[in-house]
């Protein structure tokens, strides 16, 4: 039986907060061999393998169907894999690393601000020198697209192998596309971000692929999962408030305010009531609770919450319902090779 492939970061602070996202849905990654060792599971989890791997690694296993699901960044996936909205699908941000790609120019350019401005500056380039202005950069096809949304056509890339920042600073290219997360780095390098140049705000995915094989066991795994990571997600995000009120409020309590997204659950006679409402709403609530005669409320994080609908799993399904229609049944990989 073919498992269900997950393709995880194998280092680094990554490779921590991919564990962390996990082991908050109960899901303990463990590898087979010890820390070397490349190929893993879930620990009690059966039908799914892990393969540890780079972050590019990842991306490329999604996009030739070899992984099924996976954790990458989304500047990978948009710079990487062509046509990759067939390839691919974001199922969901893991709200971990973060970081922007961006344009950056020297800090000395002071009337350099927007794109518009670095049309004007390509042009008097070529028109005093002959020459392109030139764009150090590890994200040729991010910077493509995003220079030709913006008309800007009188510029050539100098591939980066290196240390990008420091590209005008060498002489090596006038600008930079690069990815930053905090912008220090930039400013040490006296550069700076254009006020419209933010090509893609990336951070961690999960991703799943479209055009790995999906049979019946494979889907089973996945909703199983997505059920778990969704349960989490749902649970992170809501907290259940048990009240203590006389029998003079129950009225009002019956039929909290819309804007707080409250819903009541079933209590025993005698029993407190009990709401489930969204984890920022929470305090509004509470108050709303003590105006209408509450006498106690207490306020409770959940650990999971399982729904009948699973958001993710059905997220995914339509996706690769949706390929397998349009393939006339067949698997979308047979597609491809026609």
């Amino acid at each position: 039986m073919n498992p269900l492939v997950v393709a995880v970061p194998s280092k680094g602070r990554l490779q921590e907060r991919t564990d962390a996202f996990f082991a908050r849905a109960g899901l303990r990654v463990a590898r087979q061999g010890g820390s070397r060792d490349y190929r893993g599971g879930f620990e009690g989890v059966e039908n799914i393998e892990i393969l540890f791997l780079s972050a590019s690694e990842i991306t490329a296993q999604l996009a030739n169907g070899t992984a099924h699901l996976g954790v990458t960044g989304a500047d990978l996936v948009h710079e990487t894999v062509p046509d990759a909205a067939r390839k691919l699908t974001l199922l969901a941000p893991l709200g971990f690393g973060h970081a922007d790609v961006v344009v950056a120019v020297p800090r000395a350019w002071i009337d350099v601000h927007s794109m518009a401005d670095l049309d004007d500056v390509a042009a008097a380039l070529r028109a005093t020198t002959g020459q392109r202005m030139r764009v150090a950069t590890k994200y040729m096809n991010l910077t493509r697209r995003f220079f030709g949304e913006h008309g800007l056509a009188d510029y050539r890339i100098v591939e980066s192998a290196g240390a990008t920042e420091g590209a005008p600073a060498s002489g090596a290219a006038e600008i930079i596309v690069d990815i930053t997360t905090t912008g220090a780095t930039l400013a040490a390098n006296a550069l700076k971000t254009l006020d419209d140049g933010t090509i893609l705000k990336s951070e961690a995915q999960l991703v799943a692929s479209l055009i790995a094989p999906w049979d019946a066991t494979h889907r089973e795994a996945a909703r199983s999962l997505l059920q778990r990571v969704t349960a989490e997600e749902t649970a992170r995000f809501m907290r259940e408030i048990k009240v203590d009120a006389p029998a003079s409020a129950n009225v009002a309590l019956a039929r909290p305010p819309k804007k707080f997204g409250a819903k009541r659950a079933e209590s025993g006679t005698g029993s407190p009531s009990r709401f489930f409402v969204r984890r920022e709403e929470a305090h509004g609530f509470c108050d709303w609770l003590i105006a209408q005669g509450a006498t106690t409320v207490t306020v409770q994080e959940l650990d999971f919450v399982y729904t009948a609908t699973n958001v993710l799993w059905e997220k995914l399904k339509g996706r690769l319902d949706a390929e397998k229609a349009s393939a006339g049944g067949a698997h979308p990989a047979s597609k491809l090779a026609g």
